[in-house]
């Protein structure tokens, strides 16, 4: 009987080390890095030399859903070489969060893409991240001849930047996830 008692003791006893053994090596889940609420979008482009700034920008206080974005529109002058700057942010938050700096905080994680289907516009990063690929916050727009179409900005997270094209601003190899994406008429004049 004694060693009946013995052997379940054991039993007992190395089921609760393999049990305490296996809880111990459950590894902590990293917390996902949840996405910022952009509401807000505004390009700045201002001449090279001397000139007036034109602006565009979208506002989408609400989110996906419910009202209409606001989306104002500028025009660009033929022939002119304009430094243009992205800001976006979170209007939902008072003051507004600046999504922005975070953009740059994790630039390795970000890029913006230019698509536009106006002709003669061409688009060139100006800046980069720590690895030398481009993050778009700052670009060199030039306008070509007279003409109308569409520029779309799209900002991508976690996109493949070693990826065929992605570092001249092709969106095609990119893959990641789409922070935001918005489409400005343009006007050439």
């Amino acid at each position: 009987m004694k060693s009946l008692q013995s052997l379940f003791l054991t039993l007992l006893f190395g089921s609760f080390i393999i049990f305490s053994f296996s809880s111990c090596e459950k590894e902590t889940p990293e917390p996902p890095n949840e996405e910022e609420l952009i509401t807000t979008l505004t390009l700045t482009l201002t001449p090279v030399g001397s000139g007036l700034a034109t602006t565009f920008t979208f506002e989408d206080l609400d989110g996906d859903g419910g009202n209409d974005p606001v989306i104002t529109e500028g025009r660009l002058s033929s022939g002119l070489t304009y430094n243009a700057y992205l800001e976006i942010s979170n209007g939902q938050t008072t003051p507004p969060t600046d999504i922005t700096q975070e953009v740059l905080l994790e630039a390795e994680e970000h890029q913006f893409f230019y698509e536009s289907t106006v002709n003669g516009l061409s688009i060139e990063y100006r800046d980069e991240d720590a690895d030398q690929n481009p993050i778009g916050l700052q670009t060199l727009f030039t306008a070509g001849d007279p003409t109308t179409g569409t520029l779309t900005i799209t900002l991508r997270h976690q996109p493949d930047k070693a990826a065929a094209g992605v570092a001249d601003g092709d969106i095609t190899n990119a893959g990641g996830e789409t922070d935001i994406q918005v489409t400005f008429n343009v006007e050439v004049q």
